[in-house]
């Protein structure tokens, strides 16, 4: 595998209206899967690539973002810790602007390339979806602001629409939020033995929990008020990510090929 020019401890996977990486020197990544663009910066003594999910001259939708692209940009960028920002719909009643640190995922996505095993067979292990120590991290980040938050379980819808009022009352019976881009990204960066854990921010009540009608702009506006606070707490959780692995992560694919 051909590395980057530039090496990352931990890579951020930026969501709608993530624009932490302004400022960033950038650098393109070759894939087998397309080109990526990632942006290198330093945060708590780290190396630290941001890659921003959305990112082109026309804001590419869920359904149609290079997952594979980004995922092998952040193994090939050496990064083995990956911490992704969500936004998302709450079928819990959690006001606009509050976190949810996810803890398990539900996949109703149907048309994305979700492996990157296409030639084998490789049933990767996602008993713990979620990495336990980057979890930590940003639990303990959030306290430490004072910062209340919940942790839930996140249905992964195709989009781009929204959902339907029905497909919310049968999501609800057993997940917490709802969102369009947290999938297949989690199940990849197993496959590829990374460390991976999301932050998601709430944007809006899901279809039929309010009256009121569901639209793309209270999503950008609630993700661009927080801007400030979504760094500072993936800053500080940067931090506090220890130095050597102890979770069982980069075993996920151990025992998984046939």
């Amino acid at each position: 595998m051909d590395k980057a020019d530039e090496v990352a401890e931990i890579a951020v996977l930026g969501g709608v209206g993530f624009n932490s990486y302004r400022d960033c020197e950038s650098q393109p990544v070759k894939t087998p899967y397309g080109g990526v663009t990632a942006y290198l910066t330093r945060i708590k003594g780290k190396h630290i690539a941001i890659i921003p999910r959305h990112a082109e001259e026309i804001h590419m939708p869920p359904h149609r973002v290079n997952y594979r692209a980004n995922i092998w940009a952040v193994h090939s960028l050496g990064a083995k810790r990956v911490i992704s920002t969500n936004s998302v719909g709450s079928m819990r009643g959690h006001p606009a602007g509050s976190f949810v640190v996810l803890d398990d995922f539900i996949d109703f996505t149907r048309s994305r390339p979700s492996t990157f095993y296409d030639d084998k067979t490789v049933h990767v292990d996602v008993s713990d979806p979620y990495c336990p120590e980057i979890r930590a991290a940003l639990k303990s980040s959030l306290e430490k602001r004072g910062i209340s938050y919940t942790e839930g379980i996140y249905a992964c819808t195709e989009g781009p629409r929204f959902e339907t009022r029905a497909e919310i009352r049968m999501m609800s019976q057993f997940a917490d939020v709802v969102g369009m881009t947290g999938v297949p990204e989690v199940v990849l960066a197993k496959e590829l033995s990374l460390c991976y854990a999301s932050l998601a921010i709430v944007t809006n009540q899901a279809c039929g929990m309010t009256m009121q009608k569901l639209t793309a702009d209270e999503v950008t506006e609630v993700v661009g008020k927080a801007q400030d606070s979504i760094f500072e707490i993936l800053s500080d959780a940067i931090g506090k990510i220890p130095e050597t692995m102890n979770c069982m992560c980069r075993f996920a694919k151990e025992g998984a090929c046939l």
